[in-house]
């Protein structure tokens, strides 16, 4: 029998999404809505407005009003950390829900919400993480440079009106990594979630809503890159863009801030390297590797350790049990707890990924294993098969851009050097992994590497941790205190103490 998430959709009682413009909540001006279409099953699961220029223009105008006449950014400690807890309490209480959503929107299985990166919980420690910056993230004093009796000190503000742009594949973390330092600095918001993960992002809303937000400080504006998306970015009276998504959107998004120089953050994708030295433990290299390209989102991650670059004298054992974890994954139903991995989020997507294995055999990597687009009962969806190529080099298309999707290139080298080489190869720098049994190498690898988060002997996010890459990763860092300064403009104000020296 065919897949169906008919019922499911019918069980979680999805309703329409509408605009949320200076806190009621509406349609688009024209009533343009967007079908979304289940990437399992692709079938119509639901609808909601499509927001034009005129309504980004809507949105925006009442989150500069919420910014320059409102009670967020003036109001005190208490009363911001008070909100912000009180809708961590809300996520975690409604945790099933909203991960019954998200299988909905994307596709993703249910189960996979029980790892912390992708679960409701991190949502939740993020914005208690942020609430605790609201009283610590103060200015500083100065002794007088120049002599005298005088007062030299600096102030954080919140940087005004920020537009902030989540991707479908993990929107609790980035709606969470984006709000959460720009509500603590007292910004407002006009948030766009992506066409493909829309409805668990408006329910996140209103949850944030019922936690005492006043209106206004939130927007939410749906719909595609064109026309919403691009509205959005280059609306004169934005501030701020915080983006998570694609080279091409990113680049577009630095052109159109030119003009009026805002500020940007961005975090735009990876290819990052798993490193594998001879005295790894080898199976756990290689689950690891394997499964950040099949488990959960199939590799739709930015994140996940897409080329394996394993030393020569454990590159058989590496090949054979990261075969076994491919070939271990469950597809189908995302309700389903025995269900591993999900489908591509669009049929654009799979044609990509599917295109990127073709082109892998033709510049001779060894396909071990997968490949193929799965059918039978699944093939309504964009299911592909988990997918191992060895013998790659570096230089091959697969190992140098980002497929998101699962599919891992395994990549031979001979020692440090050549590992460090392999792995710096690239236009981006994300990520990346060591794997070794070495202290002082796992350190000093570390240091070489041209990326932005580095584990050893595995990976973890941490809401209290930057987050961001090198090169074409992207701008600035989400997590920690650097994010919430990137919401902030530094203000310095002096003043003499004395007559004399005014």
């Amino acid at each position: 029998m065919a897949l169906s998430m008919l019922a499911h959709r019918d069980e979680v009682g999805l309703k329409d999404g509408l605009l949320l413009v200076g806190g009621q909540w509406r349609a688009s001006g024209d009533g343009v809505t967007w079908t979304h279409r289940h990437p399992a099953t692709r079938e119509e699961i639901g609808r909601f407005a499509v927001a034009t220029a005129e309504d980004v223009d809507a949105a925006v105008k009442a989150a500069r009003k919420a910014f320059d006449e409102g009670p967020w950014p003036r109001s005190t400690v208490g009363e911001r950390v008070r909100v912000m807890h009180r809708f961590s309490a809300l996520l975690r209480e409604h945790s099933d829900e909203l991960l019954s959503l998200l299988a909905l929107d994307n596709g993703v299985p249910k189960t996979f919400g029980n790892i912390y990166a992708a679960s409701v919980t991190v949502a939740a420690d993020v914005f208690d993480h942020h609430a605790g910056w609201i009283d610590k993230a103060g200015g500083e004093t100065f002794p007088g440079y120049q002599g005298g009796d005088k007062l030299a000190v600096t102030f954080r503000e919140p940087i005004g009106v920020v537009a902030a742009i989540l991707p479908w594949n993990a929107p609790f973390l980035l709606f969470a990594q984006k709000l959460g330092p720009a509500l603590a600095a007292g910004c407002t918001v006009v948030l766009k979630p992506s066409e493909y993960a829309s409805f668990s992002v408006l329910r996140l809303v209103e949850l944030l809503l019922e936690a005492g937000l006043p209106e206004g400080v939130v927007n939410v504006v749906t719909g595609p890159g064109d026309p919403t998306g691009e509205a959005l970015i280059t609306h004169p009276l934005v501030d701020k863009v915080s983006f998570t998504g694609s080279r091409a959107v990113g680049k577009r998004i630095v052109e159109a801030s030119a003009g009026t120089l805002k500020r940007v953050s961005m975090e735009l994708g990876g290819k990052s390297p798993a490193i594998v030295f001879a005295d790894a433990e080898v199976p756990l290299a290689a689950a690891t590797a394997m499964g950040t390209v099949t488990m959960g989102l199939s590799g739709q991650a930015c994140i996940a350790q897409t080329r394996a670059l394993v030393h020569r004298d454990v590159y058989d054992e590496f090949i054979t049990v990261a075969q076994g974890v491919a070939g271990y994954m469950a597809y189908g139903d995302p309700f389903d707890p025995a269900v591993l991995a999900s489908p591509l989020i669009n049929e654009r997507q799979l044609d990509r990924v599917l295109g990127y294995i073709q082109k892998g055999q033709e510049e001779g990597a060894r396909l071990v294993q997968g490949g193929n687009r799965l059918e039978g009962d699944l093939g309504n969806g964009n299911f592909v098969a988990a997918t191992l190529f060895a013998d790659v080099d570096n230089k091959m298309t697969i190992a140098q851009e980002e497929i998101f999707g699962p599919v891992l290139a395994v990549v031979p080298f001979s020692d440090e050097d050549e590992a460090i080489r392999l792995a710096n190869d690239t236009q981006y720098g994300l990520g990346a992994g060591v794997y070794t049994k070495e202290v002082q190498r796992a350190f000093r690898v570390s240091k070489r590497l041209r990326a932005g988060s580095i584990g050893i002997n595995g990976f973890q996010v941490e809401p209290h941790m930057p987050f961001g890459g090198y090169q074409q990763s992207g701008i600035g860092r989400e997590g920690g205190r650097s994010a919430y300064e990137a919401y902030t403009e530094l203000k310095s104000v002096m003043m003499p103490l004395t007559e004399a020296m005014m």
